[in-house]
């Protein structure tokens, strides 16, 4: 929809471009981020949905691409929001150079990979610790990967090793799990998944479950439906990235700069985790904050060039592209 309330379709862009980006560490289990860039009336938008996401679960995320090039985002209340930076599964040394490189006062690190051992989780942990210094905010997310009782045990270890965490980010699947959970740890539990995939996300009932909300605005169908989730769940929020290049981060930085409150900083931090960008001057924080853009940046034709992927990815893209705004 435009400002208007107009439907943009796809004969109303002028430009589709599908990329692809070398992630720098695996990430979700993918090692390249794909989407598709569009080129609207008024801007650009990106629609960018994990592998896993079928077509139905996917509409949300072009609704958010649309809504960036229909230039629809609210007016912002600030005009930059902190962020963390995110750590991947990823050996101790390496996990204390991203953090001391990043600038930033608080870390967001990824535990509970399949097939890891658990030991790894704690030594990252400690590395992140003595690179952040004691004041820094530590915060890990577990993917839903664990049962009630062992994500007792591991949040406690965790929170042990890390000299104390912010929150942990989902860590069992469940509202009913992350409740059980809340009520046995001292440390906060924050909801993500449990709100961007259910069913309805203006109605979930996260409220006994969880101390924060994360949102995202593509999964949640762009960055006034995400204000409505916002409002509706009654947490404080942190606004998280789906890991898109800088045009599909732009549409989550709109989301933290309308955010009445913002307690937290922010997992907006993430074009690190990309070998390159489709635009020059990329959203990287400097002095751990990124600025709050009233829209998302140009594509460099020369980047895009460069990101473009074979000609079957190309097609595959698009042709998911085409049925999921038939189900729009």
């Amino acid at each position: 929809m435009d400002g208007n309330g107009k439907r943009i379709e796809l004969a109303d862009l002028d430009a589709v471009r599908v990329y692809g980006i070398p992630m720098r560490n695996r990430f979700r289990g993918i090692t390249v981020r794909q989407g598709v860039l569009l080129g609207g009336p008024a801007g650009w938008g990106e629609f960018c949905p994990f592998e896993d996401y079928g077509d139905a679960e996917s509409v949300p995320w072009l609704a958010t691409a649309l809504e960036a090039c229909a230039g629809d985002w609210p007016e912002p209340v600030r005009d930059s929001v902190p962020v963390n930076c995110t750590v991947p599964v990823v050996p101790p040394e390496q996990a204390h150079a991203i953090v001391a490189a990043s600038g930033c006062s608080t870390a967001k690190v990824k535990v509970a990979e399949p097939g890891r051992p658990a030991a790894e989780d704690l030594d990252r942990l400690v590395a992140v610790r003595d690179a952040l210094g004691a004041s820094g905010a530590i915060r890990v997310d577990a993917n839903a990967a664990w049962d009630v009782d062992t994500a007792v045990a591991r949040i406690r270890e965790l929170d042990r090793a890390a000299g104390g965490l912010e929150y942990v980010e989902q860590p069992c699947p469940s509202i009913d799990e992350l409740a059980a959970v809340r009520r046995r740890v001292d440390v906060r539990i924050a909801a993500d998944e449990s709100i961007r995939r259910a069913d309805d996300p203006l109605r979930v009932a996260v409220a006994g479950a969880a101390d924060v909300a994360v949102l995202k605005a593509a999964p949640l169908g762009g960055v006034r439906r995400a204000l409505r989730v916002a409002d509706a769940c009654g947490l404080p929020c942190v606004v998280s990235s789906a890991v898109e290049s800088s045009i599909g981060l732009a549409a989550q930085l709109a989301l933290a700069g309308a955010l009445p409150e913002l307690p937290f900083a922010c997992g907006l931090g993430t074009i690190a985790l990309l070998e390159g960008d489709v635009v020059a001057d990329s959203l990287v924080p400097v002095d751990g904050r990124l600025p709050v853009p009233r829209r998302a940046p140009e594509p460099d034709p020369a980047l895009v060039a460069a990101a473009t992927p074979t000609a079957d990815v190309q097609r595959r893209w698009l042709d998911r592209l085409i049925r999921v705004h038939e189900l729009l």
